[in-house]
């Protein structure tokens, strides 16, 4: 898709949080991302000179692009996360190997702080493994 191309459609792309999805001619999924603002994301991509070739190789490929609106960033970063272990597209490299599941941390603090990580801590604070419904029933069947 070229930079005129995507002119004509960035005002379709809502400002919202959310994932978006691009798709190659043969509308096999190259790569899902995530963002807080979904047309300032994507736009990005065809607004900048390219520092990598792997990003200037996708945006050559991208055909379509699809999005989904969520409620929030965090809402954003689970959805993007089960869809890359669920379709492993070809230009997300991270996240493939199922090594890196995000975790809730809740601080055992007098005002415990709430927030997602990638890093188990060893501390006292309360640390649960999100899963989606599929990985659990595997993990209880082990």
């Amino acid at each position: 898709m070229t930079q005129q191309e995507f002119q004509q459609i960035s005002h379709t792309i809502p400002l919202n949080p959310g994932i978006y999805k691009y798709y190659d001619g043969k509308n096999e999924l190259l790569y899902v991302g995530k963002a807080k603002s979904l047309r300032k994301r994507v736009g990005s991509y065809f607004n900048k000179t390219f520092t990598t070739y792997k990003t200037h190789e996708l945006v050559q490929r991208i055909r379509r692009i699809e999005f989904t609106i969520v409620n929030s960033e965090q809402d954003a970063f689970l959805l993007e996360n089960s869809l890359i272990k669920q379709f492993q597209p070809k230009f997300n490299i991270n996240l493939k190997d199922d090594k890196s599941y995000p975790f809730i941390v809740i601080k055992n603090e007098p005002f415990p702080r709430i927030f997602l990580t990638r890093k188990r801590e060893n501390t006292s604070a309360l640390v649960s493994e999100l899963l989606t419904i599929t990985e659990r029933a595997a993990y209880c069947s082990m």
